[in-house]
């Protein structure tokens, strides 16, 4: 898994996520660990051309810039996603696999060079309601899916965690660096 080039993108190329793809995703999320064995998690998948362009207005793009930059505009918008609810009943530490499912599904996409934005910024109550999410679950995440139409490229981190946009929107994220996030004993 080459997970140098596994960052998040915000602007697509409009060719759809093949099904053979999202069928991919669901099967390796269905098999991924989870707390208790409680398996908490539905899922959604959005791929129906209507559908995506009726998640589009519910969903917030990188709130470190200004929307001008950060928001993907007709033409740029994801062809899919990923909607990731969690039962109410769940056990306590329940989170911890919403974040080991969106991490499986964009590993999965990656597979097949299909990028992702996991989005959290979101108008979950509408999304529940234009999918008919079932009562007694909440919605925790979007995971925006398409073939990327920029660069995103990590970088040396100097005075900022920042991510930055260069004069043609690519991206670029400033990361730590190994030595100083990892010890050894």
């Amino acid at each position: 898994m080459d997970y140098q080039g596994m960052r998040t993108y915000r602007r697509f190329h409009q060719e759809p996520v093949p099904e053979a793809v999202l069928g991919e995703m669901m099967e390796n999320v269905r098999l991924a660990s989870c707390a208790k064995n409680d398996q908490p998690l539905i899922y959604t998948v959005v791929r129906s051309s209507e559908m995506v362009k009726a998640m589009q207005p519910l969903v917030k793009w990188a709130a470190a810039l200004p929307k001008e930059l950060g928001t993907p505009v007709e033409g740029e918008q994801p062809t899919a996603f990923v909607v990731i609810a969690k039962s109410e009943k769940a056990v306590p530490l329940s989170d911890i696999d919403v974040g080991i499912a969106v991490n499986t599904l964009a590993a999965t996409a990656w597979e097949h060079k299909v990028g992702s934005c996991i989005m959290a910024s979101i108008n979950a109550p509408k999304i529940q309601e234009l999918l008919a999410i079932p009562e007694g679950y909440k919605v925790r995440l979007v995971l925006a899916l398409g073939y990327p139409s920029h660069k995103s490229t990590v970088v040396e981190l100097k005075d900022s965690l920042d991510y930055y946009l260069d004069e043609e929107r690519n991206y670029y994220v400033p990361k730590r660096a190994l030595e100083d996030i990892v010890t050894y004993k």
